[in-house]
């Protein structure tokens, strides 16, 4: 399977919800913490992707809940974990909302990876790289066009 090509621009907002049919993979420390096809990806206007991970598909990782929080306004109050494998520890690795918004209830509980703090992620077999900035943490695949927000001076869009 091929990625399709998207632009970021036609992504809508508020973003959409839709599940991920291609197959999602992680690598932390040299072990694969993630190998999936029960993923689902939210999409908002210039964002790349976020891919959140139901918990069952993280294996061999730990994932240790840590200080502080943050507030979405179309998802509600996400928690943050480290994740350790293989003698690796990334903080703040991983996000999930416990109680999401009735429209992301599908994602209850599901993980997101910052992938510039993970060894490897891929969609596909397509090699994500990090959505610019520190705080988002989209994943940015070769299928995708247009301007991703997170680069200084895109960040009030």
């Amino acid at each position: 399977m091929t990625l399709p090509r998207e632009t970021v621009q036609d992504y809508p907002r508020p973003p959409r919800l839709e599940p991920v049919q291609q197959r999602v993979r992680i690598r932390l420390g040299g072990v694969e913490i993630v190998d999936t096809d029960r993923a689902f990806r939210v999409c908002e206007t210039h964002h790349a992707p976020t891919y959140y991970i139901p918990p069952t598909a993280v294996i061999g990782a730990r994932l240790v809940p840590c200080a502080g929080a943050s507030f979405c306004e179309w998802k509600g109050r996400a928690q943050y974990f480290d994740v350790t494998a293989g003698g690796v520890t990334a903080r703040r690795a991983a996000w999930a909302y416990p109680t999401p918004s009735p429209a992301f209830a599908d994602i209850a509980d599901y993980l997101a990876f910052y992938p510039g703090l993970m060894e490897a992620c891929s969609v596909d077999g397509a090699p994500v790289t990090p959505q610019p900035g520190g705080f988002y943490g989209g994943w940015v695949t070769p299928n995708l066009d247009g301007i991703v927000k997170g680069a200084p001076g895109t960040q009030g869009w």
